[in-house]
């Protein structure tokens, strides 16, 4: 397949990135719910209405604008970006310290699934190659995109960090005392973030994760093959 332009790599990639986005935080607000907090559903928070989950600025304006500068200046994206958090109320939870972890771990967990589902939209898009070629191809590009995604941010999302949903994790599990002294990095995550991300240090211990959890995946050699083609 030949290489996309910059617009066809946007188009391919948008409608991926919004949803694995979207019900990312979805799942959370619907976990808690279950668990006992209903703050999610009271604000509206558990729904697939996209509008209801994106910051303009962190999840659309910022994530396309580095996409296309870093594309014109380095050849290859990218990308940082963020959602609207939903809001959740350790309070309202049932066991507050384990409840929060299984919010916590419902979004990668999610994440996960879409890849799941984006991978087999490739396998059939491969499908109908040779019989609806207009549909077919946009749908493999589409779907590679969402593997990738999905898993991307299932696995940077994992990371031990607080406030990422890894780091969430960790503070439930540990004792009480070791939570709390824990919980107190979570001003310093994003900047930690930050500069893992600008020295490499990120990539380099998140592409194994990644490779590894897209080779468990169907179709993983065809998302593999067009990986160039998304992002040069």
């Amino acid at each position: 397949m030949e290489h996309l332009t910059l617009v066809q790599q946007l188009a391919v990639l948008v409608l991926p990135l919004v949803f694995a986005i979207t019900v990312h935080e979805a799942a959370h607000g619907w976990v808690a719910d279950r668990l006992g907090d209903g703050t999610a559903r009271r604000l509206g928070r558990i729904t697939l209405n996209p509008l209801k989950h994106i910051d303009w600025v962190g999840t659309v304006l910022l994530p396309i604008g580095m996409f296309v500068i870093s594309k014109l200046t380095l050849g290859a994206p990218f990308i940082f970006g963020w959602a609207k958090p939903v809001p959740v109320d350790p309070r309202n939870l049932r066991n507050p310290r384990r409840d929060m972890a299984l919010v916590a771990v419902a979004g990668p967990g999610v994440n996960l699934l879409m890849a799941v589902f984006w991978a087999v939209m490739v396998l059939t898009g491969q499908a109908l190659l040779g019989v609806w070629p207009a549909l077919a191809v946009p749908l493999v590009f589409m779907g590679a995109a969402g593997v990738f995604i999905n898993v991307i941010l299932m696995a940077l999302n994992l990371i031990p960090l607080p406030p990422l949903d890894g780091g969430r994790v960790v503070t439930g599990l540990l004792p009480l005392g070791l939570a709390r002294v824990y919980a107190r990095i979570e001003p310093f995550g994003l900047p930690i973030l930050i500069v893992l991300l600008i020295t490499g240090l990120l990539g380099w211990f998140l592409w194994p994760v990644v490779q590894g959890t897209i080779e468990l995946l169907p179709a993983s050699g065809i998302v593999f093959d067009l990986f160039p083609l998304l992002i040069q």
